[in-house]
C-alpha cells in the first residue's frame, strides 16, 4: 500500500535499552504475541504451543485487547527553546532536554549506517516486528544468554510513548526496555507494525534519531554531535559516527568522558558490525578502528545566565510568558512549553543598542568593588517595545565586569522568571516625577511660564488642598513635632518664579506652589495614572499622589516605568504598554502568541507637548546643564536624586527613543548607605546628583544610537500653555 508522507516524525526522550523479557516463557509468550499481531508476517514461524500454560495464553489474549494511544505522536519529544533579538540573532537557549530536530539528509551517513548496522541491521527488510530477531533472542535467552529482540521502530515507539508520558508530567510512568512485561512488549510490536504502514523508513530512522539520549546533555544525534564532537551532525566522520551509534545502547555505561576504554571498545563492536553487513570496507574498518577517541566537548549552556546579551531582559522576557495563560491554563503548563516545546520567541530587544547600552553601563562604575549599581533601559514612544535593558551586574560569576545578582535593576519585583528572584521593586525616583505635576498644571489649562510663590515653605495639617477625590495626607510644617518645612537643596530658591524655571532647576518648593495652586489636588494622580506610573513592586498597583511626601518622588517606581512614562511625553500624550514579545511560534512554526503595541490616549497631546517644551530646558539651562555630553539633536529629560544621594537619575528622550538611567544603590534607598564621600571610577563625590553619572551615562549611551531613530523636532506646543500674562521675574539667583 503507499505511503503517507506527513511531516517528520518528531523526536524523544529517555536513552533506550531494550533487553529480553527475561524468561523463556516470556519469549514464547512474546512470540505468541507477535503471530496474533502480526498475521501472515509470522504465520509460517508459528511454533506449537503446547509448552504454553493456559494462564499464559489468558494473559497473552488479554494483552492483545490492551486500548492504545491512537497516535503515538500526540505529544512531539521536548525541544529546544529559542530567544531571539528583533534581528533574528539568539539571545538564549532553554531546554529540559538538549534536542534540536534535523532531517535525514542532515545526519552523515556514518551514523544513519551506524545505528542500522548495531542495532538492527534488518531494519530495511522487517515490517516493524522482526520475527528472525525474536527467534534468535529465544534461543540465547534459553542458553542462559541475553539478547535483546526490538527493532529500531520498537525503540522509536517506546522512546515516543515515554515522551507522551514526561509531556504529562508523569515521569514516574516512564517503563525502560529492561523493565517491560510481556503485554507492554505486545504493545510496542503493535504500535511498531502499525509505524511501518503509515510512515517510510527514512523517516522512522529520521525520528529515532532525533528522539534518542546519547547523554543527559543531548538528546538526538544533533545535540550529540554537538556535545562530543563540537560539530553538526551532517560532519560526522566515521569513527564519530560508530562511537555515537555505540552510546545508545548504554550512555552512561560507554560515556567516553567518563568510560573512555569502555567507550572505544564498543566504538570499535560498531564498526565490526558495518564491516560484516557490507557498510564499509576492511580499510575503513581498520583506518577508523586505529583512530583514538577524540572528543572536543562542548557542554550545552542553557537558560538567561548563558545568553549571549541581555540577560536580565531575556528573564524579563519568559515572564511574560510565564505569566499569560495564552500559553497555558497553569504555571507548570506553561513552563513546560517554554522548557519543553521547541519555540522560538522573539523579542523587541535591538541589539544596536543592547551592545551600546552594555558597554556605558560596565564602564559606568569599573571595577566598582562597593557594588554601586548602573542601569539603562530604553522605550520606543509611540510603540512600547522595550528595545533595551542592561546593569553592570552579572548572574554567574566570571562572566565580566560589575558584581553577580539575579535581582533586575530595571522591572518591578514581580517580573520574576522561573527561580529568578526578578526585579528590586524600583528605586525612588526624585526629581524625575517633578514632571507628574507639571502635567497636572497643564491639564487645567495653566501656563508654563505663570509665577507661583517659591518662597513658601510650610504647609500645615490644615493646608486648604483643592481636592475631589482624597484627603491629602502628610504636612511639612517645622511647628508640628517630628517634622519640618520643605527644604530645596540649596539656600537661594526661596522666591517667586515661573513653574516652568521650577522645573528645569528642580526647586522642591516651586513644584508645591504649583500643587498648592492646582484647582483639583487630584489632577497628580490621574496625570501618573495617565503616563502608567506604578510601585515597583508590580501588579500595576498605583503610587500614592495623595500624601504629600511621595509628590517628590519617595516611593520606589521601576526603571522601565519611568521610561515609559517619558515615552508617553514623546509620544505627545499617547500611552503605550510597554511590549517585548513580538512573537512566540511552537516546534512547528506556528504562530501562537505574541505582543501587540496596546496604546491609548493618556496626557492631552497639547500637555505632553508642554512638558517637552519644559524638560527641553533642563538640559540647556538648568540642571541637565552639568551633564558635559551634548546630543546634538532636539532632546528633553529630568534629573532626579534621592535624598540620601545613594539613587540618583536622568530620565530623557527625543521623538524616537527614551531612556531611564539610574546610578546607584538598586537595594537600598535608606541612610546606611549613603552617596556622599565616595569613589567611583577613580572620581571623588562630596554627594552624588543625577546630573553627575546616571546624566553622562544617559547622554553617552543616546549619542550612539540616537541616530537610529526618529531624532527631529518636536511638535510644538500651544502658546497658551507657554505664555503668561504680566512681568515675568528675574532668572538670577
Amino acid at each position: 500500500m503507499p505511503k503517507e508522507t506527513p511531516a517528520a516524525p518528531e523526536p524523544t526522550k529517555r536513552p533506550s535499552l531494550f533487553r529480553a523479557t527475561g524468561t523463556t516463557l516470556g519469549w514464547i509468550m512474546l512470540f505468541l504475541g507477535v503471530s496474533a499481531v502480526c498475521g501472515a508476517l509470522v504465520a509460517g514461524l508459528m511454533m506449537p504451543a503446547a509448552a504454553v500454560t493456559e494462564t499464559a495464553v489468558a494473559d497473552g489474549a488479554s494483552a492483545l485487547k490492551t486500548n492504545l494511544p491512537n497516535d503515538v505522536f500526540s505529544a512531539p519529544p521536548a525541544q529546544m527553546t529559542r530567544v531571539l533579538a528583533a534581528d533574528g540573532s539568539q539571545i538564549a537557549t532553554l531546554f529540559d532536554e538538549n534536542r534540536t530536530r534535523i532531517s535525514l539528509d542532515q545526519m552523515s551517513p556514518n551514523i544513519k549506517n551506524a545505528i542500522v548496522a548495531i542495532e538492527d541491521y534488518r531494519f530495511y527488510q522487517h515490517g516493524g516486528v522482526d520475527p528472525q530477531g525474536i527467534f534468535r533472542a529465544l534461543v540465547i535467552d534459553a542458553g542462559g544468554g541475553h539478547q535483546g529482540a526490538s527493532t529500531l521502530t520498537q525503540q522509536y515507539v517506546t522512546n515516543m510513548l515515554n515522551e507522551n508520558l514526561i509531556a504529562q508530567g508523569k515521569d514516574a510512568q516512564v517503563v525502560l526496555n529492561g523493565q517491560k512485561g510481556v503485554e507492554q512488549k505486545i504493545q510496542e510490536m503493535k504500535l511498531a507494525i502499525g509505524l511501518e504502514e503509515k510512515y517510510s523508513k527514512d523517516q522512522i530512522l529520521a525520528g529515532y534519531l532525533n528522539v534518542v539520549g546519547f547523554n543527559a546533555n543531548a538528546y538526538g544525534i544533533q545535540a550529540a554531535s554537538q556535545y562530543f564532537f563540537s560539530v553538526d551532525a551532517k560532519d560526522l566522520t566515521l569513527p564519530q559516527g560508530a562511537l555515537l551509534a555505540g552510546l545508545v545502547n548504554g550512555p552512561s555505561l560507554y560515556d567516553p568522558t567518563v568510560h573512555p576504554e569502555a567507550s572505544k571498545s564498543r566504538r570499535d563492536l560498531v564498526l565490526d558490525a558495518m564491516l560484516q553487513h557490507g557498510y564499509i570496507n576492511q580499510q575503513q574498518h581498520d583506518d577508523a578502528v586505529n583512530t583514538p577517541v577524540q572528543l572536543k566537548v562542548n557542554p550545552p549552556k542553557q537558560g538567561c545566565a548563558y545568553a549571549s546579551q541581555a540577560q536580565y531582559f531575556c528573564d524579563y522576557v519568559l515572564h511574560q510568558i510565564e505569566n499569560d495563560p495564552a500559553y497555558g491554563a497553569t504555571q507548570d503548563e506553561r513552563d513546560q512549553k517554554i522548557m519543553a516545546g521547541g519555540l522560538t520567541i522573539k523579542t523587541t530587544l535591538d541589539p544596536r543598542l543592547q551592545g551600546p547600552a552594555q558597554s556605558q553601563v560596565d564602564a559606568t562604575a569599573g571595577a566598582n568593588p562597593d557594588k554601586w549599581g548602573a542601569s539603562l533601559v530604553t522605550i520606543e514612544p509611540g510603540t512600547g517595545k522595550v528595545l533595551s535593558m542592561a546593569q553592570n551586574s552579572r548572574k554567574l560569576p566570571d562572566q565580566g565586569s560589575g558584581f553577580v545578582s539575579d535581582y533586575n535593576f530595571n522591572v518591578d519585583s514581580s517580573d520574576a522568571a522561573g527561580n529568578s528572584l526578578g526585579g528590586v521593586g524600583g528605586m525612588q525616583p526624585g526629581s524625575t516625577m517633578k514632571p507628574v505635576t507639571l502635567a497636572a498644571w497643564l491639564g487645567e489649562g495653566k501656563s508654563t511660564n505663570q509665577v507661583v510663590d517659591a518662597s513658601k515653605r510650610r504647609y500645615g495639617i490644615n493646608y486648604p488642598w483643592k481636592t475631589t477625590c482624597h484627603p491629602v495626607q502628610g504636612w511639612f510644617d517645622s511647628t508640628v513635632p517630628q517634622s519640618s518645612d520643605l527644604q530645596n537643596d540649596e539656600p537661594n530658591w526661596y522666591r517667586p518664579m515661573t513653574v516652568r524655571e521650577g522645573i528645569y532647576q528642580s526647586i522642591n518648593t516651586a513644584t508645591f506652589a504649583s500643587l498648592a495652586g492646582l484647582n483639583d489636588f487630584c489632577d497628580v494622580q490621574r496625570a501618573a495614572d495617565a503616563i502608567g506610573l506604578h510601585l515597583g513592586s508590580g501588579n500595576d498597583q498605583k503610587i500614592d499622589l495623595s500624601t504629600l511626601g511621595n509628590i517628590l518622588g519617595s516611593q520606589n517606581v521601576a526603571p522601565l516605568s519611568m521610561a515609559n512614562a517619558f515615552a508617553t511625553f514623546a509620544a505627545n500624550g499617547t500611552y503605550c504598554a510597554p511590549i517585548s514579545v513580538t512573537e512566540v511560534d511552537d516546534a512547528q512554526g506556528n504562530k501562537i502568541g505574541g505582543q501587540t503595541s496596546s496604546c491609548q490616549p493618556g496626557l492631552k497631546p497639547d500637555v505632553a507637548k508642554a512638558v517637552t517644551n519644559v524638560l527641553q530646558d533642563v538640559l540647556t539651562k538648568g540642571s541637565g546643564l552639568l551633564i558635559p555630553q551634548k546630543l546634538g539633536v532636539p532632546d528633553a529629560a529630568k534629573t532626579g536624586t534621592n535624598e540620601y544621594n545613594n539613587q540618583t537619575w536622568v530620565v530623557g528622550y527625543t521623538k524616537g527613543l527614551a531612556t531611564a538611567s539610574f546610578f546607584g544603590d538598586p537595594f537600598n534607598g535608606g541612610p546606611t548607605r549613603l552617596g556622599r564621600n565616595i569613589t567611583v571610577n577613580g572620581k571623588f563625590y562630596p554627594a552624588v546628583d543625577g546630573a553627575y553619572i546616571a546624566g553622562p551615562q544617559w547622554a553617552t549611551y543616546m549619542q550612539g544610537v540616537v541616530g537610529l531613530f526618529d531624532h527631529g523636532n518636536f511638535d510644538a506646543p500651544p502658546q497658551n500653555l507657554i505664555s503668561a500674562p504680566g512681568p515675568q521675574p528675574s532668572k538670577s539667583k
